[in-house]
């Protein structure tokens, strides 16, 4: 049965009058708005407050985007798994425990019960209703191999990353595997729950070598998204190198970076849905006149069809208000 969402029908690869949009981090700091929803709250204690978070959740939607994406973190998961996490300035996501050890992993439940994420649970809910159907609702995870760096304590740092891996492949080998198994029953409760979209996103898999890529992201990648099914799903690696595997991984969109041409792409694999691919640098750091040229050129590229228009990754908090709005008109030109 057909959608009667615009995003859902791109995501499908349906006949659609024009490439919808939205953006990764829509719901951000670069908007007052949203700034003043999140005032006096830290991050988790913001994320973990139902009544704000859709209020944030809801906040591009005056712009008129064609989806809502929830506003939680990725690090949700391991948190639900039994790993207390802060939010550290300048560090990101930092644990209270890193994962060092066997005890360290075996303290991760890979089968956490959905009541340990009822917020999200309950934020999916509650954005739904106050949609009344207007709207799609995109709902994510962290892919494995990134949310293991956060539990380890490395991030976005590889040559940390590469070294933990080497000198404790067991505990890194079974992180992975308990994160894989997790992700999927956690993607597969929200879609239960009336999710309709959902993207998976590796945010450090990019720069991985393509032997570690097939190991540590595209391989679980295609464990995840087999494993939980029945809407869009879309694959996120920031600006990763590897189109080929990310084309072959099951995902129906592919959310590409600016290192890809768009239109080589479509014309590569006709049949995939390609996300993407403005610059967010444009948006950050150009005029309203650039970002509409820069949306014009990727709509271009993108065809019309099987397209969805977005940012390469996610909106800048420095971008000017005018130049998401710039994006969004353009988008609908």
């Amino acid at each position: 049965m057909s959608s009667p969402h615009l995003l859902v029908r791109a995501a499908r690869g349906e006949p659609v009058d024009r490439a919808p949009v939205w953006a990764m981090r829509q719901a951000g700091r670069w908007d007052p708005e949203f700034r003043a929803v999140r005032a006096g709250l830290g991050f988790y204690e913001f994320s973990e407050n139902v009544e704000r978070a859709a209020a944030a959740s809801l906040c591009p939607k005056r712009f008129g985007v064609d989806a809502i994406i929830l506003f939680y973190d990725i690090t949700t998961l391991p948190l639900a798994m039994g790993l207390p996490f802060d939010l550290v300035k300048d560090s990101g996501p930092t644990p209270d425990r890193p994962v060092h050890t066997p005890a360290d992993l075996a303290r991760l439940n890979p089968e956490p019960h959905p009541d340990s994420y009822a917020h999200i649970r309950a934020l999916l809910k509650k954005v739904k209703a106050d949609l009344r159907g207007e709207l799609p609702v995109i709902v994510f995870a962290g892919a494995p191999f990134t949310v293991a760096t956060y539990c380890i304590g490395t991030g976005k740092h590889m040559a940390a990353t590469r070294t933990f891996a080497a000198e404790q492949p067991a505990v890194w080998d079974g992180l992975l595997d308990r994160l894989t198994h997790a992700t999927g029953m956690f993607l597969r409760t929200l879609i239960d729950d009336g999710a309709d979209v959902y993207q998976l996103f590796d945010s450090w898999a990019g720069m991985l070598t393509e032997p570690e890529y097939a190991k540590w992201a595209d391989s679980l990648h295609r464990t995840v998204l087999a494993s939980a099914t029945g809407v869009p799903r879309i694959l996120f690696v920031k600006e990763c190198p590897y189109l080929d595997r990310m084309a072959a991984s099951g995902a129906e969109v592919v959310s590409l970076g600016v290192q890809h041409d768009l239109a080589a792409a479509r014309a590569k694999y006709p049949h995939l849905v390609f996300q993407g691919n403005v610059d967010e640098a444009v948006l950050r750091t150009g005029t309203p006149e650039q970002v509409e040229a820069a949306v014009r050129a990727c709509r271009a590229a993108g065809g019309g069809s099987r397209h969805i228009l977005n940012l390469n990754h996610g909106v800048g908090k420095e971008t000017p208000v005018a130049n998401f709005e710039a994006y969004i008109r353009a988008a609908k030109e």
